[in-house]
């Protein structure tokens, strides 16, 4: 395993810690401030989400590149399925290739993928799945064409029914393998696979070339808010040293993005001692 403690290089953040992805949240710092707050910090690299971005997304990405900094990806795809995406697949995928024109412009390799949960009229996870595939596999190729791969990142369980009818690791794997396109992968986070005992195995089967991405935070033993209340690393009840051993052995060696919402804790808090705790809890927990 990489020894953090002495090079945090590969720590990352997502903007989300700082609360700056939803309305009314978070300190409200500029994409430039928090550019600069990070450089200064050892950061490695931000993963932006689309609302800060709008028409800027070049501008954003040189001034990451100019700090020394990479943009390590963008936050997220459209929900494909599920009674929180778009009405109609015309509206949706204009919407997914939209997302993956930004992460071109900012320079992201990676786009993130939320599939949204149980399609209307359906019941189960089953037909939902088959959305998703379809609609990723259709825009693989575009993605492509861009340099920019869509990683599938399944969700705990307890947001099946309306945020992602991707709930398994295993699952995200197959839908890899049956979409069978290069640049689509998964993304493993923490918060959603900490308790999925299969977890090393399925990265396993996943490998290097279809592992994308790898966020952390913690799961808090009284957690009072399943979306807003994540815990900072070190802080909850996940093995962080266990998933990352797994993730690793399996060969990835990327970024490690902190992702951590939190409308009754960190989000209250100065950002720059957030950004702090980030690098200190990386260094010691992660």
């Amino acid at each position: 395993m990489r020894d953090f403690a002495k090079d945090h290089s590969a720590l990352a953040l997502n903007t989300a810690t700082l609360g700056h992805n939803l309305d009314g949240h978070g300190a409200g710092w500029s994409v430039e401030r928090v550019v600069e707050a990070c450089a200064e910090r050892g950061f490695g690299g931000i993963v932006f989400w689309r609302r800060e971005i709008g028409n800027r997304a070049v501008e954003i990405g040189e001034r990451v590149r100019a700090a020394g900094l990479s943009v390590v990806g963008l936050c997220r795809a459209p929900y494909l399925a599920g009674p929180l995406a778009l009405p109609g697949r015309a509206a949706i995928m204009d919407d997914f290739r939209a997302a993956i024109d930004m992460a071109a412009g900012l320079g992201a390799p990676v786009l993130t993928i939320v599939c949204g949960g149980v399609e209307p009229g359906t019941k189960g996870i089953g037909e939902s799945l088959k959305l998703v595939a379809d609609r990723v596999a259709e825009a693989a190729a575009y993605a492509a064409a861009s340099n920019v791969r869509l990683a599938l990142e399944p969700l705990h369980p307890v947001y099946g029914g309306d945020r992602s009818c991707l709930v398994t690791m295993r699952d995200a794997v197959d839908l890899c393998l049956a979409i069978d396109a290069p640049n689509v992968g998964v993304a493993v986070d923490v918060y959603h696979v900490w308790w999925d005992r299969t977890l090393a195995d399925e990265l396993l089967r996943a490998g290097p070339e279809r592992i994308f991405g790898y966020h952390l935070c913690d799961w808090l033993a009284q957690t009072h808010d399943v979306l807003l209340d994540r815990g900072m690393m070190g802080d909850g009840v996940a093995d962080l040293k266990a998933i990352r051993a797994a993730v690793e052995a399996a060969g990835y060696n990327g970024p490690c993005e902190v992702e951590v919402f939190s409308a009754q804790n960190w989000w209250r808090r100065d950002p720059a001692d957030v950004l702090d705790a980030c690098v200190e809890r990386f260094r010691s927990v992660c």
